[in-house]
């Protein structure tokens, strides 16, 4: 992953860390130390693990675990709109057009995920490449030495 591409990760993370959280804080105050923290940590982790896997030189573990990481996080935000959490507003059911309101909600965090999902899986790709390479080149020098 070149530092463009790290960039527009972080940037893409923050921008949905940044409404995830925002809409986190209008969850009914009874979800605000269960599913909701649940939400923030899963988020967090997959934060943390975008950086150590830009940081690591050997990733696939990282990224593995940043793949089911990810997921997680998918499953805990489709858990709260199963749950009618992204209808409230300030910790009350919002009064005007909450199914609207929740629809509008869930859509956009959701294609906020979708593509943190998909620059996730590429990277992936990218590195199982870049493996692949790897394990070609270093066969290629052993059969010179042979």
């Amino acid at each position: 992953m070149g530092k463009d591409s790290e960039a527009t990760l972080n940037h893409k993370f923050v921008e949905t860390a940044k409404l995830m959280n925002i809409y986190l804080n209008h969850f009914p105050s009874f979800e605000r130390h269960a599913l909701s923290r649940d939400i923030r940590i899963a988020m967090y982790f997959v934060f943390k693990l975008i950086v150590r896997g830009q940081k690591l030189y050997f990733k696939k573990k990282t990224l593995d675990d940043l793949d089911v990481a990810h997921e997680e996080f998918r499953m805990f935000v489709n858990l709260a709109n199963e749950f009618g959490y992204f209808e409230f507003r300030d910790g009350t059911r919002s009064e005007k057009t909450p199914k609207q309101l929740a629809a509008h909600r869930f859509l956009t965090i959701s294609l906020l995920i979708d593509e943190l999902g998909r620059m996730i899986g590429g990277w992936i790709r990218d590195e199982r490449e870049k493996e692949k390479l790897r394990e070609e080149q270093k066969k290629q020098q052993q059969r010179e030495a042979s």
